[in-house]
């Protein structure tokens, strides 16, 4: 069944169904602006994957009393998302921060429409286009500001048919995305558990074998030995006297890195006064979260953070990247959680005199080449294999997008087809860092 058309619209709208309605924000929505106690009302977060109970990755802060009102059905939109689509319908009651507005529907919606064009990428845009700000990562959009962005009203009837078209046809998107993250998983677990094996029993197999007296090492090839950290690495504590070297940030994603190569906000420090010297082929330990992988060797001369550890690797005994590797394998990454010291997980820190007391396998220096060189050629075949998958789940993420913004748009005309039986799935989203905004100072910020 086709539709007739209209076309004095908003640009982000275009040609809507000449039956449907285009009303502001405004006049079908009133904010909720009522403050609460997150003891009172349990604290939720404003995600990707939409309005969730707290994130264990949000930032948590002590206001506690100062939050808002979220009841169920009320649309909640992160004032700060900048186009990373953190908004939903509420399916619970609740408290959020205060940089999220809260929406209540005036009319009878079908909440789940409302949700599919709230979150959708050209209302977005256009709820983007709509605020203000200096830098991107501080642009923010008001009330008053997106009250009078015009919507897509059809008729209820409507609203609920395309609910169960996009339902249906979300979910089988939703399961084949799901099968190719599962396989990147895979990948991910198998490259561990042989890249593990590699360094600690070496490429050639039925090579004979000793006991290497470490736990975690297990038999070791004959000709291997085995050395503590503090026989392999020393500690160095220079400092930069005018903070004028290339400063160098630590991601769990990327490593060390110059700052200029991380896509992500940082809160920087103004001056590097008094930060730790690194050369290339340090090993760089965030003290705080080393026992997590989070440490790397250095690309390049620098300035880090003066509570990073830096370590010289012995290179007369150990190639640096031999070392990283080791430490950074799954049979290795106990060892350092078992040593690390402190009352409260979150602040536990690995000092160099515990980490020195690890055991590691130490092959002849040819040998570590060889490996290094096997592993190197190896990681370069998975990756182009997950590359792969990865963007075939970015095409399947853009094709539901067009289909989610085309349908709620009214560009499908969905009223005229069956819907079949079938199972929902929802898409499991990485919520990792989703909410960084949250706990910011701006969060008092009010109209």
């Amino acid at each position: 069944m086709s539709a007739n058309y209209i076309l004095n619209n908003p640009a982000w709208l275009g040609e809507i169904p000449s039956h449907w309605d285009c009303k502001k924000i405004g006049s079908l929505f009133t904010e909720r602006k009522v403050k609460v106690s997150d003891k009172e009302y349990p604290p939720l977060s404003v995600a990707k994957i939409g309005v969730v109970p707290q994130l264990d990755t949000a930032v948590k802060t002590d206001a506690g009393d100062n939050r808002k009102l979220v009841r169920i059905g009320d649309f909640v939109i992160n004032s700060r998302s900048d186009r990373k689509g953190s908004c939903g319908v509420s399916e619970l009651d609740g408290s959020v921060s205060l940089i999220n507005i809260v929406l209540t529907p005036r009319n009878r919606w079908n909440s789940r429409y409302v949700h599919y064009l709230l979150r959708s990428q050209p209302f977005s845009e256009e709820y983007y286009r709509n605020g203000r700000g200096i830098v991107a990562d501080l642009w923010t959009t008001r009330y008053s500001e997106m009250k009078s962005i015009l919507l897509p009203v059809p008729p209820r009837s409507e609203q609920d048919q395309i609910v169960r078209f996009l339902d249906w046809k979300v979910s089988s998107i939703n399961k084949l995305i799901s099968v190719k993250r599962k396989q990147i998983a895979l990948l991910h677990e198998r490259q561990s558990v042989h890249i593990s094996h590699i360094v600690t029993h070496g490429l050639r197999n039925g090579v004979a074998a000793k006991a290497s007296g470490a736990e975690w090492l297990g038999d070791i090839p004959e000709h291997w030995h085995t050395m503590r950290c503090k026989y392999l690495f020393s500690e160095r504590d220079e400092r930069s006297q005018d903070g004028s070297e290339q400063h160098l940030s630590m991601s769990q994603k990327h490593g060390l890195v110059p700052d200029s190569q991380l896509d992500e906000r940082r809160m920087l420090s103004e001056s590097y006064v008094g930060g730790k010297l690194c050369d290339k082929d340090d090993l760089v330990l965030n003290r705080l979260k080393a026992h997590l992988g989070v440490f790397a060797l250095a690309p390049q001369s620098g300035v880090i953070s003066p509570d990073y550890t830096v370590l010289r690797p012995n290179t007369e005994r150990l190639l640096p990247s031999f070392a990283e590797t080791v430490l950074k394998s799954d049979c290795c990454r106990g060892e350092l959680r078992i040593r690390v010291r402190g009352i409260i997980e979150g602040f536990w820190r690995l000092y160099t005199d515990d980490f020195n007391t690890i055991v590691l396998p130490v092959p002849p220096l040819d040998e570590q080449a060889e490996i290094m060189e096997y592993i190197v050629e190896f990681r370069d075949k998975a990756k182009k294999y997950e590359d792969t998958l990865t963007q075939e789940i970015s095409s399947l993420q853009e094709l539901k997008a067009r289909l989610i913004s085309d349908t709620v748009t009214g560009k499908i005309d969905v009223r005229g087809i069956q819907i079949p039986e079938y199972e929902f799935a929802e898409e499991n989203i990485d919520t990792e860092n989703d909410e960084s905004m949250e706990g910011m100072k701006s969060e008092t910020y009010e109209e």
